[in-house]
């Protein structure tokens, strides 16, 4: 008797392949709330343009006001139109590492680690804070009329002049209390302010008097720490970001007041985990067609993992078949802009883009595993697929699909199988497969690099003993 099989899931690789060899690259999940044909459907995650190029070296901040981002490449402040126009501003003493950035609505700020800089709206003047009490800043934020940054090195955080970014008090400050760890970042968020720890994480607030701006909130503390400075970032009300506890577990959170809660998965974290020491990793966040987003990179592995909110699930990002290119983003004007890694382009991301920065980009999913506890035979395996989608002209004409199948729960995979799933215009075309063997075990693995649109709703396989 022959059955048929659906071969779609929305699970992760585990730690034994053998439990799951799921996988999702560069594809992301959307469950159906009243589906026609299937619960889920894989779509294609963004791809980028060149907006601007800065040259040979990453940018170090971006950061966006009214009708402009604001972005420090090398020595020197930009600022940045929505047509790609560039204005330099002024220049920094340093020339490389991340910069933290905040806004008053009259001032910008921006903080290297020693020093700090002041750009006037109004006027475009650009100046370093000169004021000896001036403590430095890893990062910065702004909250009831005050700048405040934390000091590096150190548990204190200090506040500014009520704003204004150039007058500092050297008896403005506080130490969080609830351990002795440095601060690794601030961060102003629903009114109050978020101490983030190397292992404890508190929660301030305004205190209402002159000579003492903050005081903390409640008698507890969150007993994580920020695992990664710069993977911290606004997600839709929360805060998201890479927590590490004392025990040296690696979690991928959401802090929405006093509550942390992880969204890694255990498989996720155990890859995560895996990878040694992940402080320099960096995180974003945006959303594209109902889909908040946020990435997060481990550029010593050259990883790239990313969050749906929508579907609660996570997958694979890459670009050149390594890290993915963005490690910070903008929003300005209904458009999302990323700077990269490693060189100074400005990206647009684009949903209906399918290459990054004209590059292919490899999409990949591989399924379930099919156990059936006995020998069994594959006559046909089709996929369901948004066919007709060829291009024009160049590669993508006639756009192909490759399978390799594996018959030991994902471990190793066999010959490479091809088949089109249509040229332009040819939208009742499906990619199929016939007279796949026998095996007791059936693990699928799917993908395409050429630069069309990619989206999968259904795989199904007719098998029989």
């Amino acid at each position: 008797m022959i059955r048929q099989v659906p071969l779609f899931g929305i699970g992760n690789r585990a730690k034994s392949l053998n439990a799951s060899a799921q996988e999702r690259l560069n594809l992301y999940v959307e469950v159906n709330a009243d589906p026609e044909n299937h619960v889920l459907t894989y779509y294609p995650t963004p791809g980028l343009v060149t907006f601007v190029d800065f040259g040979a070296f990453p940018s170090r901040g971006i950061y966006q006001i009214g009708n402009f981002n604001y972005v420090v490449n090398r020595d020197t402040l930009y600022r940045v139109a929505n047509d790609g126009t560039t204005t330099s501003l002024g220049t920094l003493l340093t020339d490389s590492g991340r910069v933290g950035m905040s806004d008053n609505g009259i001032q910008l700020m921006i903080v290297d680690g020693a020093n700090g800089y002041i750009l006037t709206l109004a006027t475009d003047a650009f100046a370093q804070i000169t004021d000896v009490d001036f403590p430095g800043g890893d990062t910065v934020t702004f909250l009831n009329q005050r700048f405040i940054v934390n000091e590096p090195g150190s548990g204190r955080f200090f506040w500014s002049a009520l704003l204004d970014g150039f007058t500092w008090d050297g008896l403005d400050f506080a130490t969080a209390e609830a351990s002795p760890d440095n601060l690794v970042a601030v961060f102003a968020e629903a009114g109050q302010l978020i101490l983030l720890g190397e292992s404890v994480t508190e929660i301030w607030g305004d205190s209402g008097a002159a000579d003492q701006a903050f005081v903390k909130i409640g008698g507890g503390a969150v007993e994580w720490g920020l695992g990664a400075r710069w993977s911290l970032t606004k997600y839709i009300d929360s805060l998201a970001f890479l927590r590490i506890n004392r025990l040296g577990q690696a979690q991928v959170c959401l802090m929405s007041g006093a509550s942390a809660i992880p969204i890694s998965n255990p498989d996720v974290e155990a890859e995560i985990t895996g990878y040694g020491d992940v402080s320099n990793a960096t995180g974003l966040a945006y959303m594209v067609n109902g889909h908040p987003f946020y990435q997060i990179n481990f550029p010593t592995v050259g990883k790239s993992w990313m969050y749906d909110g929508q579907s609660k699930e996570w997958h694979r990002m890459e670009s050149f078949g390594g890290l993915h290119r963005v490690q910070m983003v903008s929003k300005l004007l209904g458009s999302i802009y990323g700077a990269d890694f490693e060189n100074g382009k400005l990206y647009k991301i684009e949903p209906d883009v399918y290459t990054d920065d004209g590059q292919p980009i490899a999409r990949e999913l591989t399924t379930r595993h099919i156990n059936t506890g006995d020998w069994s035979r594959i006559s046909e395996l089709w996929i369901e697929m948004e066919s007709g989608v060829g291009l024009q002209l160049g590669q993508g004409t006639d756009p192909q699909i490759m399978l390799t199948i594996s018959r030991d729960g994902g471990h190793t995979y066999g010959n490479e199988m091809w088949a089109s799933f249509g040229r332009v215009g040819q939208y009742t075309r499906r990619a199929n497969w016939h007279r796949l063997g026998r095996a007791r075990n059936w693990t699928f693995k799917l993908r395409i690099t050429d630069p069309v649109r990619t989206v999968f709703i259904a795989a199904w396989a007719s098998m029989s003993k």
